[in-house]
């Protein structure tokens, strides 16, 4: 390739750069797909534990977290969860619904990339693995890349390369260098959809129960997550975790209530009546798994002091402070896993900067990003795969 020409080059052949080299090929316009990896779709490959949760059929612009949050709302109308879903029936994916509204892969996740490599193909992309860009320069109405493979000039450039999270699979920052080569602002990035990691006296207490899940209700600033927790070796995971992480900032406080469906006070003072006898710890090994209650009477003795064996010897106020403690259990989180185990990353390009119709830049209609490139993020169920979905047609139609 010395040199080159097409209608449009998209970088990045994740997500939204198949959607939208797909989208743009079907409209007639020449597509060259370039990545500096050397696979396609490898995030598309490990996602949902190799399964693929390409959709949620519930997705709202609520279900995202921007500093614009009324941009999303074009695209994701214009491009619905139903549509994708019409696209694998298509090619004879057969799909499962783990969760309300969270479509995986009956299969494996290959089947989603594969639809999306015979789309873009059937679309006549021409797609090249291996090639990385050196230079990207603009004029009034085109653009000219110095790639590793030579010089390539076209009307459009679509940068779709994605975020910081899992470095191992090719992420990088260049989206959001390229971005302010342009003058745009990009919001400070950040891991999200991440495990938290503890604090040694606190994670000297849970890593022994290492592998533990438990549905719970986690919140941090206003936000609420009922869903599962899983205590890992190094800290909390699981999605009720990876949700908050994605609103947690450093030095805020997380509360965990290990009893999500009880009224707690209320149920232990009807217990110390009806089974004076009884212990706390014996009724909650009822509830919770045994080794979790271990933990959770060991910290709070901690804090209290030696509590009483029978319900009948608790005092009011005694009562009320393990119902405080195991429905507003409180903790400072040390930090998160980064991006290495990110799934996603928060912040990105303003999309103040950009049209909500084709996601050019204003000021640089020859110029479009799209996918994760942006400052606009799912939450964890689907919702990211859709929102590269919709920014990807949008931009390819917006071509047209």
């Amino acid at each position: 390739m010395k040199k080159n020409t097409a209608d449009v080059v998209i970088l990045g052949a994740g997500a939204a750069g198949l959607m939208a080299a797909a989208t743009a090929g079907y409209a007639g316009r020449k597509v060259l797909l370039l990545d500096h990896t050397d696979k396609p779709g490898k995030k598309i490959l490990m996602s949902g534990g190799g399964r693929c949760n390409f959709t949620n059929l519930n997705t709202t612009p609520a279900n995202f977290v921007s500093a614009n949050p009324h941009f999303c709302i074009s695209a994701l109308k214009r491009y619905s969860p139903q549509h994708f879903v019409e696209l694998v029936e298509r090619h004879g994916v057969d799909y499962v619904e783990k969760a309300p509204g969270q479509l995986f892969c009956a299969g494996k996740s290959r089947e989603i990339l594969d639809v999306l490599l015979t789309e873009a193909d059937w679309a006549g992309v021409d797609l090249r693995m291996q090639t990385a860009i050196e230079k990207v320069e603009t004029t009034a109405d085109s653009v000219s890349l110095q790639t590793s493979a030579g010089r390539v000039d076209a009307g459009s450039l679509i940068v779709a390369t994605g975020g910081l999270s899992i470095p191992t699979l090719g992420a990088s920052g260049f989206g959001y260098d390229l971005a302010r080569q342009f003058g745009l602002k990009v919001w400070p990035t950040r891991a999200g959809l991440v495990p938290f990691t503890l604090h040694p006296e606190l994670k000297n207490h849970l890593a022994p129960l290492s592998g533990l899940s438990t549905e719970v209700e986690a919140s941090c600033r206003g936000v609420l997550f009922k869903e599962p927790l899983l205590i890992t070796h190094r800290g909390l995971s699981g999605p009720a975790i990876l949700q908050l992480s994605s609103y947690w900032q450093p030095g805020d406080k997380i509360t965990i209530n290990w009893l999500p469906h009880l009224k707690l006070d209320e149920e232990l003072r009807q217990l110390r009546q009806s089974s004076p006898r009884s212990s706390l710890n014996a009724w909650l090994v009822e509830q919770l798994p045994k080794r979790l209650v271990t933990t959770l009477m060991t910290l709070l003795e901690n804090q209290t002091g030696p509590l009483p064996e029978r319900l009948a010897d608790w005092s009011n106020n005694q009562l009320d402070a393990a119902s405080e403690y195991l429905q507003n259990w409180t903790f400072t989180p040390a930090g998160t896993e980064g991006y290495r185990t990110a799934e996603v990353t928060l912040g990105g390009v303003d999309t103040q900067a950009i049209s909500s119709r084709d996601f050019s830049v204003k000021s640089l209609p020859q110029i479009r990003f799209i996918g994760e490139v942006l400052d606009v993020t799912g939450q964890l169920g689907g919702y990211n795969f859709q929102w590269a979905w919709a920014s990807g047609v949008a931009a390819g139609q917006g071509l047209a």
